[in-house]
């Protein structure tokens, strides 16, 4: 029976240190988050952003690594302030909208902060083609946020940058110049600036 009631105990302890070290649910603030690129065209580097997602975060505070993180991403929201340009982008060219309508991440690893810097591993797909990158993250802090007596939520905030390889997901368009080289560069910086508020326990 003395048995039988340690057992208890240790059992209910371990369910409510998990319970408690649970990751918390948290959901993009699309209003306060962007999902920035940029890419060589000729001897520059032209920045982009998509307009359009949704992503959700179950965050553990003190265990980074019981974290998670998907986003999906309307490939038609590109937008480079050239109408020009982005409908290009949209075409069979490039993103082929219609065909593909959306970019997809979903985590499958994430590592614990050292001096807030962390990694996100996981699978991005973009154009069809779902290939593993790796996400170089900094925690930018998180916490009640009340204005006037006014609660904006529990909110946390990161930033990530990755650098990926267009021709991998097959976007290949370019242009050849005269005298060597190509209009476009092959690799794609992704830049996200996350801001995530903790969504509240249905009543």
């Amino acid at each position: 029976m003395k048995r039988f009631v340690v057992l208890s105990t240790l059992a209910a302890l371990t369910l409510a240190a998990s319970a408690q070290a649970a990751p918390a649910p948290f959901s993009f603030d699309g209003a306060h988050t962007q999902v920035g690129f940029s890419i060589r065209h000729f001897f520059t580097k032209v920045p982009g952003q998509f307009t359009d997602f949704a992503g959700t975060l179950n965050f553990d505070e003190k265990s980074f690594a019981g974290s998670s993180v998907e986003f999906t991403i309307q490939a038609k929201s590109i937008s480079t302030a050239n109408d020009r340009r982005d409908n290009h982008l949209r075409s069979a060219d490039f993103f082929d909208v219609e065909k593909f309508p959306t970019l997809t991440f979903k985590s499958t690893k994430v590592t614990e902060p050292k001096d807030g810097k962390f990694q996100v591993m996981g699978d991005l797909t973009i154009h069809g083609v779902t290939k593993p990158v790796t996400l170089d993250c900094e925690f930018l802090g998180s916490g009640d946020t009340v204005i006037g007596g006014h609660s904006m939520g529990y909110r946390a905030g990161f930033e990530a940058t990755t650098t990926i390889n267009r021709k991998d997901y097959g976007l290949l368009w370019n242009k050849t110049l005269d005298q060597g080289g190509t209009m476009l560069g092959d690799d794609v910086t992704i830049t996200l600036h996350v801001e995530a508020v903790r969504e509240q326990p249905a009543k």
